[in-house]
Order: structure tokens, then C-alpha cells, then sequence
């Protein structure tokens, strides 16, 4: 593919004002004419005194923590990170644990070593850098989500941190000076920080150790953080667009209801709220389902707009009736793709250990917290039998919705794709769609399977961003997931980073049901730069009430001499069977970011068209053939 065709390509996936804007910034940027719109070494200024703001504070979700009621529970879980915490070591893509140290310094790469220089202003820095490695690394101290922590840990054992909160705070903003290094090089990671900093804020709102010193600085970053998130936005809403547009519109309009003495608060109040709103119609789609066809960025949207809805009601502000609808139907889409024993969905699309506010110490892939917040806001009722924290923090319902309840036998979401088959004791999930948005991962096909609740057809997840050129290839593209291959082809053609080009196209899928099976029957264009009418055809038989699956694929014109691959990677003991070629080999799960393990996968092959799998869960003797 030479150059002329991936500019052509990336014009009609991407469209013109995203091209253009693109050039536009990159030219910019080169000139240095971005880098002057983000002053570094703001004069300082005091917007408002702490004893003022003590006073006048704008309604959050708790006045401090002496206003909290949770019934409180000494967690020994919760006591043994807390401590760890304390003692230097964070919690990275809400599994890993890594020592940092309690000097910590913000601007190592814990992953790689490499120190980024934080004279260097933050256009100049870059975030994809083979010395470097991957920038997540750097950034997930600076996001301050490991403060929940702290607080949960305060709260519920009567102990008083704030002095550690507060002086990490102070020590980030003395070694992060506005506008300069890596932690300014993302938006979305500023507006987490100032969202994380303002809980906490408003949690130790009378400790002593909140001096009018550690206030004003407080402000004087905050103010001069948002101003940077406003001047980027149009980045992350015409080249991004996606949950980084949300937290940052949301950002703007949540921080001029919570700091309205701050400087054109009354105008980024408007701006963010409209653009907030039309970020929700744009990107979650009318059934529920989400644009970057990710479970894990679907979770993120949940979690703001738990904010959004809770600070807008507390603040006597509301919302376009559409952004309530499409949260209770982003809850319901994705309660019905949940496993009930253990709260996990399958691992599909981008995942890169996202959990913004964690108020709670159920495990990262668990989605039930989070859910039940967004529904007890929504309907008044709790989502499950079993309690969970995250709700209690938020401590606001306006009922407008009734309970939901979950979905048995054949559920479909056809605007993204997405088609259920749920029984007592079987979850099949199964994608099948058109992309009008930028996908993530060559994935159009996959079937996840869980039995029991355990994953036994599983997604291969994400891994890292930035890694290795085969690492990436193997969990971005399409060998990761079960679905087809020819040859060692993608289903469609990988571009740079983030970019694919030949985008699978002209989608259809559906459910029905007769006596003995459910059946999903669908077809999508794909490989499309190996010939434009290739088109994959997945047929799957579920026989009711036994853990037996039948695959049926073909490939309609398909280059000759091509070989069809089918690839099924395998989480737990059952049996794939087919009259076709069978390889087995080393397949890899990233079942956490930065992380991965080694799962068996299987592979049939064929010169043909068409290839035929039988799929069993032996639930008897439990053997792995």
C-alpha cells in the first residue's frame, strides 16, 4: 500500500475535518505556535481564600468526611493496600503492584527506567518512544486514583492521612511545573487528576494539615490545568473523539459548578456542558452499545457519568433528556454481557486497566460496583442482591427508570453488532458489525464463550499499547481472538498506532431460536485489501441447555492459493473438533494491562472455503482433548 493510497484512505474513514484539522495542529506544533497558547510559569495569583471555600464550597457528592453515613467496615484487604501505598508502591492498571519509593520523582518510566525531562514543554515531548516504552507508566501515579485508597482507608478504620494526600499533591505540583513534561502531554490524564484532587479536596475539607499555603497552590494548578484541558479540547473532539472527549468536556463543565470563582468558569460551564452533551449522543449509540467497541471503555463512561449526573443534580443542573438515556441503556447493555457468578465480561476491544474512581475492593474486571452506582443513581434500586460501596459515596438517586432486569435466551444490539445467546449456565457473546467509527482491534467475528463462569472461548485483550511490532500485531489484530484468518492477513489492513485502514464494512447479523438451538446466522466484508468482495460468513448453533457449540464459517471470494484459518483460544477444559487441519500452539491473554500469560490455541486449517467446528464442554470428566 504506498503512501498515496493510505492518505486516500485515511481521508474516507476519517473524513476531511479530521484530516484537515490533523495537518493544521501537526504544522502548528512544528512551528511552535501551539507551544505559545500554553504559557509555562504562570504569574500566581489567589482566586479565594481557604476559610472562604470552607465556608461557600460548592455542593458535592459529601460536605467532608464527618457528613459521610457509610456503615463502615474494617476491611483487612483495604488495610494491606492502604499500607502499601504508604510505604511507596502503587497499584498500576488497577492490578500490579510496582515499588516506586516514597520519592518518587513523576517523570520515571517504572517500566523502562527512562527519565523524562521536565524542562521540555509538554508539545515537545513525545509519547511514543522506543527508549521511553510505553507513557502509560509515567502517567499512572500522576492520574491519583490510588488516593480512593487512602480515603476508603481513613474513612472506614477512623485514621487521618491527609497529611501524606496533601503533601503528594504539593510534592507533584513543585516537581510538575505548569505546561512542562510528560504529565501535561494528555488531557484526559489532567482532568482525572483535577476530578481525583477535588474528592479529596472535598474529604479532608477540614483537616489541618489543609493549609491556606496547600490551598492556594491547590487552585493556582487546578485553574491553570483546566485552562490547559480548554485549549486542547478540540484535539481530543474532532482527532480523539472518544472517552478522552468525554472526561474532558465533562471536566470543564463539572469544574465551573465546583470552582466558580476561577476565571471564565461562567463560559467553559456552557461550552462543556453542550459539548459534554453532544459527545454522549455521538458516541453512545442509541442502543446502548459504545463507539470504541471496548467493555472497558464502556465501564469509563459509566463511571463519568455517574459524576455527571450526580454533581449536575446536587448543583441543580440538568441535562438534555437524551445523556439519561443512553446511561441507563449503557447499564443495561452492559449488565446483559455480564457474567453473573463473578460481575467479569468478556475481555473484548481496548483494555487498558482503566478504573478512574475505585470505591471498592472488588478485583478490576469486576463490573458490578460501577453498575450498580450508575443504576441505584438512575432507578432508586440496587442492580444486585449483594451490596457493594461505590454507591454509598455517591448518594444520589432521581428515579427515572425502572429496575433492569437481566436477559435470557436471544439478546441483540444491532447497532454496533453485539448478539447474546443466555441460558442457566451459558453466556455466548458474539460481535458482528460495521465500524463508522475508528477501530481498535481487527476483531469482527469474535465469539466468547463462558461456561460455569469460567471463559473457556476467550478474547485476548490488550496488552500494551506500545510493545513489540509482533506483541502488537498479535493482540491488536486478529489472531488474538476467535474468529478467521488468510494467511497471516488481518481482517484489515494495520496502519500507524492507533490507525487501520480497509475498515470491515457492510455487517449483518441476527438471532433466532428454534425448538432444540439458538442460532446466529451473519456476514461482513473483510480483507478488504486483499480483494474488495471478500466476505465472511459465521453461522453458530447453540444447542439449548448443553454446553455444545456448532461453527460453521466460509469465505465467499477468496484469493485463490489463500489459507483459511479458523482460531479458537482456549481458557478452560473442552473439546474443539473439526475434519480439517488441526495445529495447536502457545497463544498469549492479557487479562490486565502490562500483563500476559500463555493459553493453548487451536487452529483449523484449510485450502477451501468453508470450515465446520464442533465445540463441548465435557462437564462430566472435565478433559481437555
Amino acid at each position: 500500500m504506498n503512501k498515496l493510497q493510505q492518505i486516500s484512505q485515511l481521508y474516507q474513514n476519517m473524513g476531511g475535518k479530521y484530516f484537515a484539522f490533523r495537518a493544521w495542529y501537526e504544522f502548528r506544533r512544528m512551528i511552535g505556535l501551539l507551544k505559545k497558547q500554553y504559557p509555562v510559569n504562570p504569574e500566581f495569583k489567589s482566586y479565594i481564600s481557604l476559610s472562604q471555600w470552607r465556608k461557600e464550597a460548592a455542593p458535592f457528592f459529601f460536605e467532608s468526611r464527618e457528613t459521610l453515613r457509610i456503615v463502615k467496615a474494617k476491611d483487612e484487604h483495604l488495610r494491606e493496600d492502604a499500607h502499601r501505598v504508604l510505604d511507596g508502591e502503587i497499584q498500576f492498571f488497577s492490578h500490579e503492584w510496582k515499588r516506586l519509593g516514597k520519592n518518587y520523582d513523576w517523570l520515571t518510566n517504572p517500566d523502562t527506567g527512562y527519565n523524562y525531562d521536565v524542562r521540555k514543554h509538554w508539545t515537545e515531548v513525545a509519547d511514543l518512544s522506543k527508549e521511553a516504552g510505553d507513557i502509560k507508566f509515567t502517567w499512572e501515579k500522576s492520574r491519583f486514583s490510588y488516593l480512593y485508597t487512602i480515603i476508603r482507608y481513613d474513612y472506614h478504620f477512623d485514621e487521618d492521612h491527609s497529611d501524606f494526600v496533601f503533601g503528594e499533591i504539593a510534592d507533584w505540583i513543585e516537581k510538575n511545573p505548569i505546561n512542562q513534561g510528560p504529565n501535561y502531554k494528555c488531557s484526559q490524564e489532567i482532568s482525572l487528576r483535577v476530578l481525583n484532587w477535588t474528592f479529596a479536596l472535598y474529604f479532608y475539607r477540614n483537616s489541618q494539615f489543609l493549609t491556606e499555603e496547600v490551598f492556594e497552590r491547590m487552585m493556582h494548578s487546578i485553574y491553570w490545568q483546566i485552562c490547559h484541558v480548554q485549549s486542547n479540547i478540540h484535539f481530543s473532539r474532532i482527532s480523539v473523539r472518544n472517552n478522552h472527549a468525554i472526561t474532558e468536556t465533562l471536566t470543564l463543565f463539572l469544574t465551573s459548578l465546583l470552582y466558580p470563582f476561577f476565571p471564565g468558569a461562567q463560559n467553559r460551564k456552557e461550552e462543556g456542558k453542550a459539548w459534554f452533551e453532544e459527545e454522549i449522543a455521538y458516541q453512545v449509540y442509541e442502543d446502548g452499545t459504545f463507539l470504541q467497541f471496548s467493555m472497558n471503555y464502556h465501564r469509563v463512561v459509566i463511571q463519568l457519568l455517574t459524576w455527571a449526573i450526580g454533581l449536575a443534580e446536587l448543583n441543580k443542573e440538568k441535562y438534555s433528556d437524551l445523556v439519561y438515556e443512553r446511561a441507563n441503556k449503557s447499564v443495561d447493555f452492559l449488565y446483559q454481557c455480564q457474567e453473573d457468578s463473578n460481575g467479569w465480561l468478556p475481555n473484548y476491544g481496548s483494555n487498558d486497566g482503566a478504573l478512574f474512581f475505585k470505591l471498592s475492593q472488588n478485583d478490576y474486571r469486576d463490573y458490578r460496583p460501577q453498575l450498580d452506582a450508575l443504576h441505584q443513581m438512575l432507578t432508586g434500586k440496587c442492580l444486585y442482591d449483594k451490596d457493594y460501596e461505590d454507591k454509598n459515596w455517591y448518594g444520589v438517586a432521581l428515579p427515572r427508570y425502572p429496575a433492569i432486569k437481566k436477559k435470557y435466551g436471544c439478546v441483540s444490539y444491532p447497532v454496533s453488532g453485539y448478539y447474546l445467546i443466555r441460558e442457566k449456565d451459558t453466556l455466548t457473546f458474539i460481535h458482528c458489525g460495521n465500524y463508522r467509527d475508528r477501530p481498535a482491534q481487527a476483531d469482527n467475528m469474535h465469539v466468547d464463550v463462558w461456561y460455569k463462569g469460567e471463559n473457556v472461548l476467550l478474547d485476548g485483550g490488550s496488552y500494551k499499547y506500545n510493545t513489540t511490532l509482533e506483541l502488537s500485531k498479535y493482540f491488536t489484530g486478529t489472531e488474538s481472538h476467535n474468529t478467521v484468518m488468510l494467511n497471516e492477513y488481518d481482517q484489515m489492513l494495520k496502519g500507524g498506532r492507533f490507525i487501520w485502514y480497509y475498515w470491515s464494512q457492510k455487517a449483518k447479523g441476527g438471532l433466532s431460536e428454534t425448538n432444540d438451538t439458538f442460532v446466529f446466522d451473519g456476514h461482513v466484508n473483510v480483507f478488504r485489501q486483499l480483494g474488495k468482495d471478500i466476505v465472511h460468513c459465521r453461522k453458530v448453533v447453540k444447542a439449548k441447555e448443553m454446553p455444545t457449540w456448532t461453527i460453521s464459517d466460509e469465505i465467499k471470494q477468496k484469493p485463490y492459493g489463500l489459507i483459511f484459518r479458523q482460531l479458537w483460544h482456549t481458557g478452560g477444559e473442552i473439546m474443539v473438533s473439526s475434519s480439517c487441519e488441526r495445529h495447536e500452539s502457545e497463544g498469549w491473554v492479557s487479562d490486565y494491562y502490562g500483563e500476559k500469560r500463555i493459553i493453548k490455541e487451536i487452529e483449523f486449517s484449510t485450502k477451501e472455503n468453508r470450515i465446520e467446528t464442533k465445540i463441548t464442554v465435557n462437564n462430566e470428566s472435565h478433559l481437555f482433548c
